[in-house]
């Protein structure tokens, strides 16, 4: 099977800028809001100015239905807000979680935020989101993903989530395949069924 990447986009591009305003950070995101798949990621007075590659889209892309498909399966209610814009100037923190989650209901701020990193570098994310205060977040790395739960005041590592305390995350990640995406979600659903069942 032939495997079709926009070639115009297979590397992630990155400029980090020091001593940026808060203001000229809010300016940015009004100007360059709209521009799409740019990212904009600030950590006090650091800018992180962010394309994302054809496979960073398409792995964040399968880890969300995935994981709604869960959701769906085990009827967690959840609200997708995507990569929608939060920050907080108190804090002078802000960002746009490559996907997102509120479970029952919506609230101002997502209860856990997906992360995909395929190159180092850049802006200390859970940094920001500590500040934000987003209770969990999950970063995929290296071929797997790792669950963040924040208590008190900094992120520790967990294997279980407080709003899927059954979702195996070591399981789920078997089926990131960002090529076979259709089957990949068949073939989650049924390991997910054989575990219920």
């Amino acid at each position: 099977m032939t495997t079709l990447i926009p070639t115009s986009n297979l590397q992630e591009q990155r400029v980090v800028l020091p001593s940026v305003t808060w203001q000229q950070y809010e300016s940015l995101l009004t100007t360059l809001g709209d521009y799409p798949g740019l990212r904009l990621i600030y950590l006090e007075g650091t800018l992180e100015i962010f394309m994302p590659s054809a496979q960073h889209e398409m792995i964040k892309k399968v880890i969300a239905r995935l994981l709604e498909r869960y959701a769906e399966e085990v009827d967690i209610p959840l609200h997708g807000y995507g990569s929608t814009t939060f920050r907080l100037e108190a804090k002078a923190k802000g960002l746009e979680p490559d996907e997102c989650y509120c479970v029952d209901t919506l609230k101002e701020l997502p209860d856990l935020a997906i992360e995909v990193n395929l190159t180092s570098g850049g802006v200390d994310k859970l940094a920001i989101y500590q500040g934000l205060g987003v209770p969990e977040v999950v970063i995929w790395q290296n071929d797997r993903l790792t669950l963040y739960d924040l208590r008190e005041t900094e992120y520790r590592e967990s294997a279980t989530s407080q709003f899927f305390p059954d979702l195996d995350w070591n399981l789920l990640a078997q089926y990131i395949r960002p090529q076979e995406q259709p089957q990949a979600i068949k073939d989650f659903l049924k390991a997910i069924r054989s575990q219920e069942g």
